[in-house]
């Protein structure tokens, strides 16, 4: 008898979270499963919402009944955002459920909050102030206020490799204790005097800086006369060695980003043949999005070119663009102000027709317009708009940042152009990606001292000295 009436309480207990969940009442909230809720709402309005029963187990929805309002869009409104869920609409009638973007506004969304900024100055005087209020909160938002120490470690560099009017060197540079930022150098061969400097941060397209794209940029800015110095991203490319792939989704990636792009400069101001006067940035996508932040924050950059990147209504859709507060900088920021932080040094904006950037000449570069012209040099920021391409960095973008280069940096566009003057980059060796790596081909030489893993890095952020005298 005892036997029976334990399992007849412990079938009540199980049944007692539906017995809940259906009483409609202030007692209960009004509760009610996420995928009841979705199925009544399909069946109102006559829509499809497609979702997966990963995205819906376990939800519930408070006060449900009362969050319907007289259409679709709004009561999925109403629904979602407590639970901090979104839909995308696919169709007239047909929805996609999603975790809520907050990197992602609607377009008006993100112009009306670039209006109102924009209201907060209207002259050199007034900007100028803005931007001396905005980059110390940048450095305190990335958590590198004061900078930590910087090791004494040599940066370690592999023999060099001797192509068609440029070499390439691979190079590690040691950013914390421990901590490593691979890249690869990419020279003139015949070096005469000084000469400028491309830092080239890449997206998150595979294979990153071992990529023929990346790999022809580089090398023809070198061919140019330029120095290229590619770079990985965190826990991406050779950081792979020392930390998983899905760190690169954490804040811990836009502060090593950083960290590294400065320690990096540290290092080609420190050479000879670096002329200080022509330092410039360029990356694509979330490359981009690190392009234009460290113009923001590093005066030593001159020169800034960010690709199918910069938008109003998109803040980066990786924690390495967004991950740390630096939109909440100056009482609220965003990706248009940040790059107009670069004025009146020389910027171009790349853009195209299928993301973010597809309303680049309409709204955002016109505002660029503007904060350049407070200075009198609204030439100086340019865009290139390719309506009909897609988001990449193929050669209907590097090709505009050639001459772009060429001439802010007084370079001889000629250098890497056809007898027709048309650009040539079939000089270019496309490396394999082996012979890129610092570490050796299986990471073998990679230093014993080095971090491993994400928690033993937060370790030593934390415990590193920080810099007197810097930001």
């Amino acid at each position: 008898m005892r036997s029976l009436k334990s399992g007849i309480l412990i079938n009540v207990l199980l049944l007692l979270p539906i017995v809940l969940l259906a009483q409609q009442d202030t007692d209960h909230q009004y509760k009610k499963k996420l995928k009841e809720v979705l199925d009544e709402i399909q069946a109102r309005f006559h829509v499809k919402i497609k979702y997966s029963e990963a995205q819906v187990k376990d939800k519930v929805v408070t006060y449900a009944d009362w969050r319907f309002r007289n259409t679709a869009d709004e009561t999925l409104a109403n629904v979602l955002a407590p639970l901090d869920m979104k839909v995308n609409k696919e169709g007239a009638a047909t929805y996609k459920l999603k975790d809520y973007e907050y990197n992602n506004w609607a377009i008006k969304d993100g112009w009306d909050k670039l209006d109102s900024m924009a209201k907060l100055y209207h002259d050199v005087k007034s900007w100028e102030q803005r931007k001396a209020l905005l980059r110390p909160e940048l450095y305190k938002a990335l958590n590198l206020s004061p900078l930590p120490e910087r090791p004494k470690s040599k940066p370690i560099i592999t023999p060099k490799r001797i192509y068609n009017g440029y070499s390439v060197e691979n190079i590690a540079i040691e950013i914390l204790p421990g901590l490593y930022i691979n890249g690869s150098i990419y020279r003139p061969l015949n070096i005469k005097g000084k000469i400028p400097v491309i830092l080239s941060p890449d997206g998150h397209w595979e294979k990153q800086r071992y990529r023929a794209d990346c790999q022809l940029r580089c090398a023809t800015l070198a061919r140019m006369g330029c120095m290229a110095y590619s770079y990985d991203l965190f826990a991406w490319g050779e950081s792979l060695l020392q930390f998983k792939a899905e760190d690169h989704r954490t804040s811990m990636a836009q502060v090593v980003q950083t960290l590294g792009a400065i320690r990096i400069l540290d290092y080609v101001l420190s050479l000879k043949e670096t002329d200080p006067a022509r330092v410039g940035i360029s990356g694509g996508s979330g490359g981009g999005s690190h392009t234009v932040l460290m113009a923001a924050l590093d005066p030593r950059i001159k020169l800034s070119a960010p690709v199918v990147s910069v938008s109003s209504y998109f803040y980066g859709g990786c924690p390495c663009e967004s991950g740390m507060p630096i939109h909440f900088a100056g009482g609220g920021t965003d990706n248009v102000e940040i790059a107009a932080m670069a004025a009146p040094n020389p910027q171009l904006l790349i853009s195209d027709g299928s993301d973010w950037t597809a309303h680049m000449p309409e709204h955002d570069f016109p505002y660029l317009k503007k904060i350049y012209g407070y200075y009198g040099k609204s030439d100086m920021v340019e865009n290139v708009h390719l309506p009909n391409d897609k988001h990449d960095y193929g050669p209907s973008k590097r090709f505009p940042l050639y001459h772009f280069v060429a001439k802010n940096f007084r370079l001889n566009i000629k250098a890497i152009e056809d007898k027709d003057g048309n650009i040539d980059e079939s000089g270019v060796t496309i490396e394999k990606e082996p012979k890129m790596y610092v570490f050796g081909d299986h990471g073998q030489n990679l230093p014993p001292d080095a971090v491993m893993g994400l928690a033993n890095l937060q370790h030593v952020f934390e415990m590193t000295p920080r810099e007197p005298g810097t930001k």
